[in-house]
């Protein structure tokens, strides 16, 4: 057997189960051991985490450069704002919004939730097409503000208390460096009135993202500006998720395994570049789907995980044992 073939079997869920926890030992406690992969990772490695994150999420720097005042900005000197792009997109183009479905430990953390939920038999909530459509538009508004509120601080529009916006808000900043032991980010500060709101807003955030993650799978990550950052870039990467409509049966069986609850996977059979601004490329899709390369995941034109008969009863035996 190849290893093409040797892939489409693969028992996915223990695969990416490994994959993440390794990503996550790595984002969160690899600058323990002096890793540094710089600060243009497309994925939330807390740059709150001090000490011991391995990288820092690009979204931290990019707030501070559009910071800048003006005149620096746009000179010679803002050219390290493209310079940070740059690097971003490096990262980016190799795996696509699979950064968030593999590597993000935001979005590890809430699949463990989803696990304890499970264990506890809580069941989760599901939205409506309608309010699908409108909780999508969040992460827009939120990657919109987390670029102009720098950007009118360096205007002198706005004061520097109400720097790195989103970082403030973000449940990753009081989440992740828990896992250190450092509580630190757990306080509203009062030094200032834009702080103390930034903060307190970011408190109210991090228990709705303890709360919604009971509820619904993956529940940040239809708020989460990086996932619409992501969508943005995602026509250049060179991990594609590609949908063969010919082959589709519209059997909802990707529909009913997606965290994201994205209905157009199944639906839509006119469409080849199937991926959503929601996806989180988990490609639970694909080793759910029983129809022969109707789904499939390709590098550079090339397939490298697709759906197969076998590879599904495969996997439907594996997922009986468990």
């Amino acid at each position: 057997m190849n290893i093409k073939a040797r892939i489409d079997r693969l028992d996915w869920r223990r695969f990416r189960f490994w994959l993440q926890l390794a990503a996550f030992l790595l984002l969160v406690y690899g600058g323990r051991l002096a890793i540094d992969l710089g600060q243009s990772l497309p994925t939330f490695a807390c740059g709150y985490n001090r000490g011991a994150t391995a990288g820092v999420c690009y979204l931290l720097p990019l707030q501070h450069q559009l910071a800048q005042p003006w005149s620096r900005l746009f000179s010679p000197a803002g050219l390290e704002v493209l310079g940070g792009l740059g690097l971003f997109l490096l990262w980016f183009v190799v795996l696509n919004k699979a950064w968030c479905g593999f590597i993000c430990p935001l979005g590890t953390i809430q699949d463990w939730i989803t696990g304890l939920r499970k264990k506890l038999g809580i069941r989760y909530s599901s939205y409506t097409d309608e309010q699908f459509n409108q909780l999508r538009l969040i992460k827009y508004a939120l990657l919109l503000l987390l670029i102009f509120i720098p950007l009118g601080i360096g205007g002198q529009f706005l004061s520097h208390d109400w720097g790195t916006p989103f970082c403030q808000i973000c449940p990753a900043r009081m989440v992740i460096p828990l896992f250190n032991g450092d509580f630190s980010q757990w306080v509203i500060n009062f030094s200032s009135t834009g702080k103390m709101i930034l903060t307190a807003i970011g408190m109210f955030i991090t228990g709705l993202f303890f709360v919604g993650s009971f509820l619904k799978k993956r529940f940040f990550c239809f708020f989460c500006p990086m996932s619409a950052f992501h969508y943005i870039f995602s026509k250049f990467a060179l991990f594609k998720l590609k949908k063969e409509g010919s082959k589709c049966t519209v059997c909802g069986d990707c529909y009913r395994v997606c965290d994201m609850q994205i209905k157009p996977i199944a639906d839509n059979v006119t469409k080849k570049d199937i991926l959503m601004d929601d996806c989180i490329l988990c490609l639970k899709c694909v080793a759910a789907c029983p129809e022969e390369g109707a789904l499939r995941v390709d590098i550079l034109g090339k397939p490298i995980f697709e759906a197969t008969k076998d590879g599904f009863v495969k996997r439907m035996g594996m997922e009986k044992k468990q």
